[in-house]
């Protein structure tokens, strides 16, 4: 798609196989074709590598993850497996919700290789009782069973995917760690955006299948006691966007009642 902004005649031009359209500068339309650049330019500059949370760098959107908190704020779930660790920022995020919440919730976090150093700052941050760490590969059977020790029975389980982000490796996640769902929960499929990163800089052109939104819109049409449905949209809104800017496109599966 070519984008044409004109700040003086407060116009957006946008150019594609379907035709050509034009939108007022400041419409609902225009912010979201600019966003959509927004995000592909910004994934290319690693624009997600440049934040921290309680001193542990977390490697996500932040718009994804102030939404993630409004449903784990809403679904206040006893548990939250990680598959995907890496420094730990997203398990000391999660464990962090858990203390404001004044809630004895539980992370678990779930990794091929847990550097020791990262191993380290986890184990020293001030949250790490509320954090336990499997390492292993995510859908090794042991590895799921060491996980499915550690809940217990009744307990309200929200799981993020957040390693391996092939076709394939999701898709194996997905079978693993949904059965551990509890009903009005979630799983999510995290990074489905790479759908559409397959032409640009650090992109690769198999990611226009091999991705986990695709994963993850086979997986429901497979599994009719899950919905592919994004979280109700907005708790708050008194703006006009009606749309998410999210890395996190097709990736949150609800368990039906």
């Amino acid at each position: 798609m070519k984008l044409s902004i004109d700040t003086t005649k407060r116009t957006l031009l946008t150019e594609d196989e379907s035709g050509t359209r034009e939108f007022g500068l400041y419409t609902r339309e225009a912010f979201s074709a600019i966003s959509r650049v927004w995000v592909q330019v910004g994934w290319a500059l690693k624009h997600i590598y440049s934040f921290t949370w309680m001193g542990r760098p977390i490697i996500q959107l932040p718009e994804d993850m102030v939404r993630a908190q409004e449903v784990i704020y809403r679904v206040k779930p006893d548990v939250i497996v990680e598959t995907g660790v890496a420094h730990g920022g997203s398990l000391i995020f999660y464990a962090s919700l858990f203390r404001g919440m004044e809630t004895a919730g539980r992370v678990i976090g779930v990794d091929i290789e847990i550097r020791p150093h990262n191993r380290k700052a986890i184990a020293e941050h001030s949250l790490s009782r509320s954090i336990s760490l499997v390492e292993g590969s995510s859908v090794d059977p042991a590895v799921v069973a060491r996980v499915r020790d550690q809940i217990q029975p009744g307990e309200k389980v929200l799981v993020f995917l957040d390693s391996n982000h092939t076709y394939a490796h999701v898709a194996a996640e997905l079978e693993a760690y949904a059965p551990f769902v509890t009903p009005g929960s979630y799983i999510v499929a995290t990074d489905g955006l790479m759908e559409f990163l397959h032409d640009v800089p650090r992109g690769k052109p198999e990611w226009r299948d091999d991705n986990p939104s695709a994963a993850a819109r086979e997986f429901a049409s497979r599994h009719p006691e899950f919905a592919l449905e994004e979280p109700p949209p907005f708790v708050f809104n008194e703006g006009e966007v009606r749309e998410h800017v999210t890395h996190w496109p097709a990736a949150w599966l609800r368990r039906l009642p």
